[in-house]
């Protein structure tokens, strides 16, 4: 029989870093306590009105933009209808018909086998980024048998980004989603943080024959990590395979990944679907945008967004970093990619190199092997390294210079990941580390050790 050909989409929620949410003047702080930053809109009380944060609009094209998409002049805000207790309107405003941005592409790239030196790039198209506001937090108390609501993150900015379902394993969607997060981070639209559930992931998957329509998909809400990711799909496209051999039907269902039992599981299901009612926001006039040719003159710059001016102050993407890393330093492409994924790791690689005489090819070694391996082990931030670049140059050089071995310096930085805030140069002194490059210096100590084991030189020469 053919071969099974899975299809995986992903729908992502990213939440805009933005000071207040999307249509309130309310505060947006994680971990805050419950309820503390609660607008009268975000209540829902009656008569409240939204108004629309700029600062979320122009991370939205921003991002847009960085991935290739064209930028709508004109898009509609709309009411998606449905109940839910930390939904206190009974709807949510999103932008079901017209989005803020359309038909872009993101490129990853992933390795071949899990080696290193082989990558490969590809594309996900990207169908839309929609702009929406985020619902509250329903806390449930088990033990009381009750639920709590928590509604400070009810009208948080979101930006959905739907990817089309160009994908086929766990490891695409996992490379395609850590791109996305890096593209997020470096444009500042989003800081991404998945612990905070700042960059959330629905995964739809269907497997079918070559040549065949597409089978019955599933979704997997939620997914809150890389790893997860990656796992819920690739169990999933398992299971829907095992099932249709046995003869099964695959549902279109709601499912969850359980992490600690590594499998999804249903949630709910999709057959009566649900009918969110969709119109158009009343209270929302349509979003129009401008470019420098359709900006009228004596528009108040202040009151209008120029995608063209936000263009131009788009900051180097990811893969232009890493190609600026791979032409100025010499390194390996893989090397940059593990120097890009690791937050703060480029930076610390660039100052090691400005601060000592070693070539960057040398100095690449010792940052991902040394001390990448030391950090990973005690789960650390680059942020958090015990031993900075500049303390790090001061090891290279003197190795460079030949003052220790390399052994020797192996030595010294096991010392520095100590923290006790001696130099480089003070270890090297106080553990007497020093390479000896005199020659009459050496010829004395090699004479001395001689003169001093008299019998054993005589055993070794005779031997």
């Amino acid at each position: 029989l053919a071969p099974w050909v899975p299809v995986v989409g992903l729908e992502i929620h990213a939440q805009i870093s933005s000071n207040s949410k999307l249509f309130s003047g309310s505060q947006v702080q994680f971990a805050a306590p419950p309820n503390s930053l609660v607008s009268f809109f975000d209540a829902s009380l009656p008569g409240t009105l939204p108004v629309l944060n700029r600062r979320c609009v122009e991370a939205a094209v921003m991002t847009g933009l960085a991935l290739n998409c064209s930028i709508n002049k004109k898009s509609l805000f709309d009411r998606k209808h449905y109940f839910y207790a930390d939904l206190p309107a009974g709807y949510q405003i999103t932008q079901q018909r017209v989005p803020i941005a359309v038909n872009g592409s993101l490129s990853y790239s992933l390795c071949i086998d899990n080696k290193m030196n082989q990558m490969v790039t590809k594309t996900v198209r990207i169908k839309q980024i929609q702009l929406e506001q985020d619902s509250g937090k329903s806390l449930h108390d088990d033990t009381r048998s009750q639920t709590l609501v928590d509604l400070n993150r009810a009208g948080v900015g979101l930006m959905e980004v739907v990817m089309e379902p160009d994908m086929c394993c766990g490891e695409e969607a996992a490379a395609a989603v850590r791109e996305l997060q890096l593209i997020l981070q470096t444009l500042g639209s989003s800081q991404a943080v998945m612990a905070e559930g700042q960059l959330r992931v629905d995964a739809n998957i269907s497997v079918h024959h070559p040549g065949e329509p597409y089978g019955v998909r599933t979704e997997v809400k939620n997914i809150s990590s890389m790893r997860f990711l990656a796992k819920a799909v690739d169990y999933e496209i398992q299971r829907q395979i095992e099932e249709l051999e046995n003869g099964g039907t695959i549902l279109n269902e709601t499912r969850a990944f359980d992490s600690k039992l590594g499998c999804t599981v249903p949630m709910r299901d999709k057959e009566g679907k649900q009918d969110y009612r969709f119109m158009p926001e009343p209270n929302l006039p349509p979003l129009i945008l401008y470019d420098t040719k359709s900006l009228p003159a004596n528009m108040n710059h202040q009151q209008v967004i120029n995608i063209d001016w936000i263009h131009e102050r788009l900051p180097d993407l990811p893969s232009v970093k890493r190609e600026k890393l791979v032409e100025q330093y010499g390194i390996l492409p893989e090397h940059s990619f593990t120097l890009l994924n690791e937050d703060g790791l480029a930076e610390f690689f660039e100052n090691v190199v400005k601060q000592t005489q070693m070539k960057p090819k040398k100095v690449i070694g010792w940052i991902l092997q040394d001390l990448l391996s030391y950090l990973k082990q005690h789960s650390l931030s680059v942020k958090e390294s015990p031993v900075s670049s500049f303390l790090l140059a001061d090891l290279l050089n003197l190795l460079e210079k030949k003052e220790i071995s390399s052994t020797a310096a192996k030595q010294v930085l096991a010392e520095l990941w100590k923290g006790e805030g001696k130099t480089p140069l003070e270890i090297v002194k106080e553990r007497k580390l020093q390479q000896l490059q005199d020659q009459k210096e050496l010829e004395q100590i090699c004479q001395a050790v001689i003169d001093g084991q008299e019998n054993e030189v005589i055993m070794v020469v005779l031997g």
